[in-house]
């Protein structure tokens, strides 16, 4: 029974494969239903969806502005150092290769760390007209 659910966990990898050249190699980075400071992910909106990827590239000694997400997203770094900060103080480290799942209407910030620009690209999961981030009014 055992190894007919792995087989069938595995199926959907299957249809990776390729023909003539070898197989293509997939590697799920980040998977869960909770953001990067364990908190459950919000339930999916019933609006019509629209998902945006975006690069975002972040110069070295440089702090974002207080933001928030509204929508689901995820992130890979794909090269620099990045610090992220939630507004009670939890903090999340990624280094080039990482991935995370981001924060959630939840108020936090990154900043470079280190000499080198971060570059991430993120993946948002939202609906049409929703924005992909909010910032903090100042106080």
């Amino acid at each position: 029974m055992k190894a007919k659910l792995f087989l069938l966990l595995l199926f959907p990898l299957a249809l990776f494969a390729a023909d003539d050249h070898g197989t293509v190699k997939v590697e799920i980075l980040e998977q869960s239903d909770a953001m990067w400071n364990g908190k459950k992910l919000p339930a999916y909106p019933k609006e019509d969806p629209e998902v945006s990827v975006v690069k975002v590239t972040i110069p070295p000694h440089t702090k974002l502005k207080w933001h928030k997400h509204p929508c689901i997203n995820a992130g890979y770094l794909i090269s620099g150092e990045l610090l992220v900060t939630a507004e009670g103080g939890e903090t999340k480290q990624l280094k080039a290769g990482d991935a995370l799942i981001e924060l959630v209407d939840t108020w936090h910030y990154g900043e470079t760390v280190g000499d080198s620009a971060a570059e991430i690209v993120v993946v948002y999961v939202g609906v049409k007209g929703m924005p992909l981030s909010i910032g903090k009014p100042v106080e």
